[in-house]
């Protein structure tokens, strides 16, 4: 055998073995892509029910926050009517109500003057500057 034909036949085990190396290469690819078709079929099976359930998640959501907008618009208005209503009540009756108790403070004073007949003395006070005197500590006031 000359050189040429013993590089002839390493070439063509080398590309032999070459050629197996690349075909198991291509089995294995083939394998992982049809696992990764299986699991993109599987996800769009499941993704497509769920989307479609937060579509309608959503949907419902809007309705209910629609609602509660609602709500908070009439319970703006009960507000502003119910402040309306105390403003006039107080303007209506206030007034009037103020003068009558204040009448009733008067003719309870007034009566009260009349029983005893002299009106009730008040201690006089004397302030001094730094001190406190000892008859105006433990003196309690009558209302």
């Amino acid at each position: 055998m000359t050189g040429g034909e013993v590089a002839g036949i390493l070439v063509a085990v080398f590309w032999a073995i070459l050629v197996s190396f690349l075909a198991v290469v291509l089995v294995r690819l083939a394998q992982t892509l049809r696992a990764t078709t299986r699991l993109v079929a599987e996800v769009t099976e499941r993704a497509v029910p769920l989307l479609s359930d937060a579509s309608q998640t959503v949907r419902s959501a809007q309705t209910q926050l629609e609602r509660v907008d609602a709500i908070a618009s009439d319970v703006q208005e009960v507000t502003s009517n119910a402040s309306a209503l105390s403003t006039t009540v107080a303007s209506t009756f206030g007034g009037p109500l103020v003068k009558v108790a204040a009448f009733g403070y008067g003719v309870r004073q007034a009566v009260s003057r009349n029983r005893n007949d002299k009106p009730a003395e008040q201690p006089r006070r004397t302030v001094i500057t730094g001190r406190t005197l000892p008859g105006a500590r433990g003196r309690k006031r009558k209302g």
